[in-house]
């Protein structure tokens, strides 16, 4: 007959996960990866923008500030977003998420109707997502399980 082997109650029984990076880490990777998550997207719009024609210096201008407002606004959500209840903490990612992408498409000469609609969809799938995942971790008060 086959037993199950005896375990110590370490870091499977609590739940807890090894933390590879020290908090420094943690906090320079709060501010850096939404920094070039920017720059990527800045980078996406200028060229979307200029259609595969040269870059000139407004479409420069455009790209950085672009990045410069999606940067801002992306660590603002990273701060304040995870404060709110499940509903609204959804819904404001939601409402980033459709916004960029819209965004980014009304810039590749799309139609307002188009971007609008590509927008909706995105941020109606995202927070239905983001909604399912904060609803199944979060208990009735709204603190977090995990």
């Amino acid at each position: 007959m086959a037993h199950a082997a005896p375990r110590n109650r370490g870091m499977l029984e609590q739940g807890r996960t090894t933390d590879v990076f020290d908090a420094r880490t943690h906090r320079m990777a709060r501010i850096v990866l939404p920094v070039l998550a920017a720059l990527v997207y800045g980078f996406w719009a200028a060229a979307n923008r200029r259609y595969g024609g040269p870059i000139t210096g407004w479409n420069l201008l455009f790209g950085f500030l672009t990045a410069l407002v999606f940067a801002v606004v992306l660590i603002t959500l990273l701060t304040v977003a995870p404060k709110l209840h499940r509903g609204l903490h959804a819904v404001a990612w939601a409402a980033f998420a459709g916004c960029a992408v819209g965004f980014l498409f009304s810039q590749s000469n799309g139609s307002i109707y188009r971007s609008v609609a590509l927008g909706v969809g995105v941020m109606i799938g995202t927070f239905l997502v983001l909604f399912y995942r904060y609803y199944t971790k979060e208990d009735a008060e709204g603190h977090r399980l995990e």
